[in-house]
């Protein structure tokens, strides 16, 4: 069955250390997606989400503007993150392992998340929503994210590990369309 990711609902967050003793905790505010959801199988689930890299948001305009740069991301050259499944082991009764290819800068690389089912629900409009929260870690360097600079005290401005944590609410599609009608 498809599903569409409640973008209202859902969040693409992630962190990175910044001069080695704090954390970074940024946002992308734009994204869409669809999963093909298999309720009785759900090793067989897909899913293709786009990330809009113009949509970040680090609390702070300066910083947002150089990670849309060359420097970072390119943007102008490359302006969505995307993610498309290659396989779902499930790990346990509302656990698994996602595996998926992520393109960032036109750089596709392998990488797993470890995601929690948190249920169904039925809205009070009639739709079925799911929820999902999934979380992992890449090394930014590999996707061409090279930029950074040495600190006196020792150590890097930009930490090389950047954590992810999504907060996902699906809806089942059938069903928003049917409500529309």
């Amino acid at each position: 069955m498809s599903w569409q990711l409640d973008s209202a609902h859902s969040q693409v967050q992630f962190t990175v250390r910044h001069m080695m003793i704090s954390k970074v905790r940024g946002e992308f505010q734009k994204f869409s997606g669809t999963v093909n959801l298999d309720e009785s199988n759900p090793a067989a689930t897909t899913l293709d989400i786009s990330i809009d890299v113009n949509s970040i948001n680090t609390r702070e305009a300066q910083r947002d503007g150089h990670l849309k740069s060359p420097d970072f991301f390119n943007a102008e050259a490359f302006p969505a993150i995307i993610f498309k499944s290659t396989s779902v082991q499930v790990t346990g009764g509302n656990s698994a392992v996602l595996t998926g290819d992520l393109t960032i800068r036109g750089v596709t690389k392998e990488v797993k998340l470890d995601v929690e089912f948190l249920g169904f629900a039925k809205s009070p409009w009639g739709n079925t929503s799911a929820g999902f929260t999934a979380r992992g870690s890449l090394n930014r360097e590999d996707f061409g994210l090279v930029w950074n600079v040495a600190l006196e005290t020792g150590g890097v401005l930009v930490g090389k590990e950047v954590e992810i944590n999504i907060e996902a609410e699906l809806i089942k599609v059938a069903e928003t369309q049917a409500a529309a009608a």
